[in-house]
């Protein structure tokens, strides 16, 4: 997490946008200053079922829209044979604000990075985060393509591949990811339910099996990498319902070619609020897995040495008539993004397995575990 003295600016920084946010909020929910008025609050883009996903211009960022994330995991191999995870992760959220207020300095969007290496010899995540308001050439999510950047902290999309480019605290990865297969459409053509209600929903695509090759940096240590990503895109005005404190959700490359995407809601006591994935096969048939054809049954626990949740780190998961087991990388994979998102959450590289053999890599992300997660 880099020095004290750059924790506690990141904490700074943090501490003022979430300030400012929260007055501004105020104020846009029907507070006054000095007999100016009430301020207006900002009107979010709902998700529409039917609405298709056009590329390019789908690959870029949706400023009228509450909450959008683009999600790189994956696994690497040095060229001495360590297995590593990493997770590259750029969020852009629309503040409730007065969008009326002229001043260069009001955060009309705001953009969070999250980087980690799941490095087993360390034992626990190398690990970082960024925050920024969008502007005066600090950060920028363009629109029309994939290009997000924070300092020096950026993912592009170029002809046929993505450039990552993270430099952090003690920490690197210059990676070039390239597109293996076409777009993965989550849900209903790219619409994604997630709960009960119609209104709780994302648009959503993935790419699976993208293909890496670049180099990454561990204190003084520099490695050439190769391996293998997932990448996700999605963004939403109602991600979940106000019953929902979190979700658990898989990303798993398998080994034939083919590809699973699965995700549960979970309600206050742990119950299901609502599942759902993506099955495609190594020749291109994509099975939409309905809320009947999903199930996530936790295994072995883990409990975090540093803030004492404890996580179901080993899974069952039933999907499409297969059953998987979902075993990590290692068991400390919990990342610590209270300077920034205020989130804690367990993210870490899993190896898949099918009737105890070997069948696939991935991710599995665990939030809300600890407390609620809040997206705002």
């Amino acid at each position: 997490m880099g020095t004290p003295r750059r924790r506690w600016a990141a904490h700074l920084l943090a501490a003022g946008l979430a300030g400012a946010c929260a007055l501004a909020g105020a104020a846009g929910t029907g507070g006054t200053a000095g007999g100016m008025g009430a301020a207006a609050a900002p009107l979010y883009s709902p998700v529409i079922a039917g609405r298709p996903i056009v590329f390019p211009a789908d690959y870029g960022s949706h400023p009228d829209f509450r909450t959008e994330w683009w999600y790189v995991t994956g696994w690497l191999t040095t060229e001495h044979g360590e297995s590593l995870g990493f997770q590259i992760t750029f969020f852009r959220t629309k503040p409730a604000i007065d969008e009326s207020n002229p001043s260069a300095f009001t955060p009309r969007q705001l953009l969070v990075a999250h980087c980690a290496i799941s490095d087993p010899k360390r034992g626990r995540l190398w690990q970082d985060q960024r925050v920024r308001r969008a502007g005066l050439g600090l950060a920028e999510a363009a629109e029309g393509d994939t290009n997000v950047w924070i300092d020096r902290w950026s993912l592009k999309r170029n002809a046929s591949d993505y450039s990552a480019t993270i430099d952090a605290e003690d920490f690197a990865l210059h990676l070039t990811l390239s597109d293996t297969q076409s777009p993965l459409l989550n849900g209903d053509a790219g619409v994604s339910r997630k709960g009960p209600a119609a209104e709780a929903a994302s648009y959503y695509y993935s790419l699976p099996h993208l293909r890496v090759s670049g180099s990454i940096a561990r204190q003084a240590a520099t490695d050439k990498v190769t391996g293998e990503a997932w990448f996700d895109h999605e963004w939403s005005s109602e991600y979940l319902d106000s019953e929902a404190v979190g979700w658990d959700w898989i990303g798993i490359n398998l080994d034939d070619g083919a590809a699973l995407m699965a995700f549960r809601i979970r309600g206050a006591r742990g119950e299901t609020r609502w599942v759902g994935g993506t099955l495609r096969s190594a020749g291109g048939q994509v099975q939409i897995l309905q809320p009947d054809y999903v199930e996530f049954r936790a295994g072995r626990q883990w409990s975090s040495p540093r803030t004492g949740i404890s996580y179901p780190v080993q899974w069952q998961v039933r999907a499409g008539g297969r059953e998987f087991t979902l075993v990590p990388l290692m068991d400390d994979q919990e990342n610590d993004t209270r300077l920034s998102t205020g989130a804690i959450y367990w993210e870490g590289a899993v190896r898949a397995y099918e009737a105890q053999r070997a069948i696939g890599r991935g991710y599995l992300e665990l939030t809300g575990y600890g407390t609620r997660l809040l997206l705002r």
